[in-house]
C-alpha cells in the first residue's frame, strides 16, 4: 500500500479526531437519536441552534444531507431553486436536489460565488405557467469554488432582504460558516437570524469524524425530520458522534484563524516560486498551475512523489489546511512544490 502524505493538503475533510475529542466520544451520554432521546445530540442540537439565533436543530449525518433535506423541506416538485452555478449543491450532491425534490435550479453568476441583490430580484420574479415559481435562494458560506469566500454581511443581508420580499425563503449551506466568522470576526448569529435555515458541518475545520447540524424555526425542523427519515438518516447512540462536535464547539473554532494563516502563507510561498493563486480568504488555496506547462492530473502525480497531496478541480488545484497541518507542514508543501518546479525541463 502506498504511503500517507507527509503533507495532506486534499481537504479539510482528511482531519483525524484529536486525542481529546475521542476521550468525550467515548464518554459520551447516549440515547435512541430517532426517538429523540439521546441526551447528547439533544444538547448539540439545542446549543448550535442558539448560536445561529435559530429555534431548533436536526442532528445529521453529513452536510450534504443538510441540504437534501432542506430543500425538500421549503420546496414541492417543479419549483426552482436559485444558487450560484458553482455552488455545492450543484457541482458536488449528484444532482440530488433535482433527484429528490423535483425542483429545477437557477444559476447566478457572481463575484466568486456570491451573487448581487439586483440578480437575485431578477431571478425571482413570479413564475407562471411557463416558468417554474421560485421557492428557494440558496447561499453558501464560505463558498467553496469561490475560493474559501466569504459573503460581505451588507450583501448576504440583502440579498435575504430581496428574497423575504419576494415571499421565498432563504437557505445558507454552512459547511465552513465558522472559517468566515473567524475571517470577519463576526457572531455566528448575524448569519443565521437573515435566513430561514442554516446548517454548519463539523467534518471540515472542526476536526470531528461525523455530523453536522441543520437549525430553522420548530415547524421547519419537524418537517425536515420526516425528510430525514426517509434519505435514512435517522440514527441511534448518535451521541457518541455528537460528543465530539460539541468538542469541537469548545475547542477548535478560535483556531482556525490559525489554518487562515497557514493557507496565507502558502499562497505567499507559491507566488515566490511564480506560481499564481487566486486572493486567499480563509483556509483555501487556489493554484493556477498552467504556467508551469503541466496539466493539474499531471502537477499533482509528481507533487504526490513528494509526499504533498493537493485536489483537482478540472484544471484548477486546491489546497486546503486545517487542524493536521502545521506550519511546518506548509513550508514542506512550498518546498515539494519548488523541487517540482525544479524538475521541469
Amino acid at each position: 500500500m502506498p504511503l500517507p502524505p507527509a503533507v495532506d493538503l486534499y481537504s479539510d475533510t482528511q482531519t483525524k479526531p484529536t486525542a481529546a475529542m475521542r476521550r468525550a466520544m467515548a464518554d459520551a451520554e447516549v440515547g435512541d437519536e430517532q426517538q429523540g432521546t439521546d441526551p447528547t445530540v439533544n444538547r448539540l442540537c439545542a446549543r448550535v441552534a442558539e448560536m445561529l439565533g435559530h429555534e431548533a436543530g436536526l442532528f445529521l449525518p453529513t452536510g450534504t444531507m443538510c441540504n437534501l433535506v432542506a430543500v425538500a423541506t421549503h420546496t414541492s416538485p417543479g419549483d426552482a431553486i436559485v444558487t450560484s452555478l458553482d455552488s455545492h449543491i450543484v457541482r458536488s450532491e449528484t444532482g440530488g436536489a433535482a433527484a429528490y425534490s423535483g425542483v429545477i435550479t437557477d444559476l447566478l453568476a457572481g463575484d466568486r460565488g456570491r451573487f448581487s441583490p439586483e440578480a437575485t430580484a431578477e431571478a425571482l420574479a413570479p413564475g407562471h405557467v411557463y416558468r417554474p415559481w421560485p421557492r428557494l435562494v440558496c447561499l453558501e458560506q464560505t463558498h467553496n469554488f469561490g475560493g474559501g469566500t466569504v459573503w460581505p454581511l451588507e450583501q448576504y443581508r440583502a440579498v435575504a432582504e430581496v428574497a423575504r420580499t419576494a415571499g421565498v425563503a432563504v437557505h445558507t449551506d454552512g459547511a465552513r460558516l465558522f472559517n468566515a466568522t473567524v475571517a470577519s470576526r463576526t457572531e455566528p448569529r448575524v448569519w443565521g437570524e437573515p435566513v430561514e435555515s442554516i446548517w454548519i458541518d463539523f467534518t471540515k475545520g472542526l476536526g470531528a469524524p461525523l455530523g453536522a447540524v441543520l437549525v430553522g424555526g420548530r415547524d421547519f425542523i419537524e418537517a425536515a425530520r420526516v425528510h430525514k427519515h426517509r434519505c435514512g438518516g435517522a440514527m441511534r447512540q448518535a451521541g457518541i458522534a455528537a460528543a465530539g462536535c460539541l468538542h469541537a464547539l469548545d475547542h477548535h473554532i478560535d483556531r482556525l484563524a490559525a489554518d487562515h494563516a497557514n493557507a496565507a502563507r502558502l499562497a505567499e510561498g507559491l507566488s515566490a516560486l511564480g506560481v499564481g493563486t487566486e486572493p486567499v480568504e480563509t483556509n483555501m488555496v487556489w493554484i493556477d498551475i498552467a504556467p508551469t506547462g503541466l496539466r493539474a492530473a499531471e502537477f499533482l502525480e509528481r507533487l504526490a512523489a513528494r509526499h504533498v497531496r493537493m485536489s483537482r478541480v478540472e484544471e484548477r488545484v486546491r489546497a486546503v489546511t486545517h487542524l493536521d497541518v502545521s506550519a511546518d507542514d506548509i513550508e514542506t508543501a512550498v518546498a515539494a512544490v519548488a523541487e517540482t518546479l525544479e524538475a521541469l525541463p
